[in-house]
């Protein structure tokens, strides 16, 4: 999912969700039609620096389908704070667009709802075939055993972005690849009156995609085999306890980021003010942010020890926005040329330049221009080290419960209130009763 969001998101999402997928999905009864062939109506989601950027990259690229095909695109660029508000809401009503994007974390929860045209084998087809994307894309559009009920459009990794001057002031000579590196040279920062890293402590889905990465270094899975939330567990407890241990003990995290949920930490990465921060794709926005290229560098997040890779190595989640079409469009056909051209090689490379995201299309990845300082490791990461968040109908749900419990024992943190291992499982507990009954 995208970086670029407000708290808000988190916020809506489990009563919207729950009333959604108890509802079946209003726009899913009818089924799509060709009764409208000359238009389309497009939600995009907010991937540059404001709501002007993205209409200024995506327009153009619109006339040009239009020019093609004869179909006029109506844009609308969706805030992320009203997204899954805005589309959860049009799946009960009918009321929605043609073509959509979705963050990837919510694929299953959306696929739930019904609402969604699946993509299988016939639609597919119609696009190129499934097999034009990478598999760590195609692993987060929707539930295992079930056809896609997206396509990926913009591929996005967790990299470790540090300001190269701050390193160098502090004899710092390369970034840390463990967590216990990165609190070592955290001591050397802080002496030289720097912040170490910074967090968005009540961002619920940061907090949930962080936590997962560190779930999945310590063996954890927050959900079974058979769907059902599993929070309580020991290693899982000593993740989600290791991550706001960078604040509550390791002092790492400073205890004003308890507070961020609005970008503010990567504002204090831009500014100078702290020296490293966890993000997905982040290079537009420190643009945007006034810094220069050459002020930073990428390097892979962090693991426990020893490199990035499968298993207990993950560093990353699969982060990412996919195209999904309602069923009930009233442009079946131009929906499905919409998405073959939005997912060609020529637009994939346009697109994800421009927001510095990687292409989920094999072709277009392959690229030289994705393979700079700012997507290099990103596309590293998601071949080899990055897993995608669990694909089931109540992962809106987790997003916002065990988020929320991060939320607070980070607020417990900055308040000087002790984060134990009892304390972090009795949130834990507190989030897995508020899942839905299984």
């Amino acid at each position: 999912m995208r970086n670029i969001r407000a708290a808000a998101v988190g916020a809506v999402t489990l009563s919207l969700a729950l009333a959604a997928t108890a509802c079946g999905g209003g726009a899913s009864t009818g089924g799509g039609s060709n009764d409208s062939p000359k238009t389309l109506t497009y939600w995009a989601s907010n991937q540059g620096a404001s709501i002007s950027v993205d209409k200024k990259v995506l327009q153009p690229e619109l006339d040009k389908f239009e020019k093609r095909t004869g179909i006029k695109v109506k844009l609308e660029v969706v805030p992320w704070a009203d997204l899954l508000n805005r589309i959860l809401t049009a799946t009960t009503s009918g009321q929605g667009p043609d073509v959509l994007n979705i963050g990837n974390t919510w694929s299953a929860s959306l696929q739930a709802t019904g609402a969604l045209l699946p993509w299988d084998a016939a639609n597919f087809a119609k696009i190129g075939g499934k097999d034009r994307f990478v598999d760590s894309a195609l692993g987060s559009t929707g539930a295992q055993g079930k056809d896609p009920a997206a396509v990926p459009l913009y591929s996005m990794a967790y990299a470790l972005y540090y300001n190269k001057k701050i390193f160098a002031d502090a004899g710092i000579a390369q970034p840390p690849a463990t967590w216990a590196e990165l609190t070592a040279d955290g001591k050397k920062i802080q002496a030289k009156g720097k912040q170490v890293i910074g967090a968005e402590g009540a961002n619920l889905s940061e907090n949930i995609h962080q936590v997962f990465v560190f779930a999945e270094q310590h063996g954890a899975h927050f959900f079974g085999a058979d769907g059902k939330p599993d929070f309580t567990s020991d290693a899982a407890v000593a993740a989600v306890k290791q991550y706001v241990d960078l604040m509550a003990k390791d002092k790492v995290i400073p205890v004003s980021n308890a507070e961020y949920a609005q970008n503010q930490s990567l504002s204090d990465f831009a500014k100078g003010r702290t020296a490293m921060v966890l993000w997905q794709t982040a290079s537009a926005t420190f643009k945007a942010l006034g810094m220069k290229d050459s002020d930073w560098a990428a390097a892979p997040a962090p693991v426990q020890s020893g490199a990035p890779g499968t298993g207990a190595q993950i560093n990353s989640m699969v982060a990412g926005i996919n195209m999904a079409v309602f069923k009930n469009t009233h442009n079946l056909d131009g929906a499905a040329q919409f998405v073959k051209f939005m997912t060609s090689d020529e637009e994939q490379k346009i697109l994800n330049t421009a927001y510095g995201s990687i292409p989920p299309v094999k072709s277009a990845q392959a690229d030289p221009a994705f393979n700079s300082q700012g997507t290099a490791v990103l596309r590293r990461t998601l071949a080899g080290s990055a897993q995608a968040l669990p694909q089931v109908a109540d992962e809106s749900q987790f997003e916002t419960a065990v988020g929320t419990a991060v939320k607070e024992l980070f607020a417990d943190a900055a308040a000087g209130r002790a984060v134990t291992t009892d304390s972090v499982k009795a949130k834990l507990q507190k989030a897995q009763q508020q899942m839905p009954a299984k």
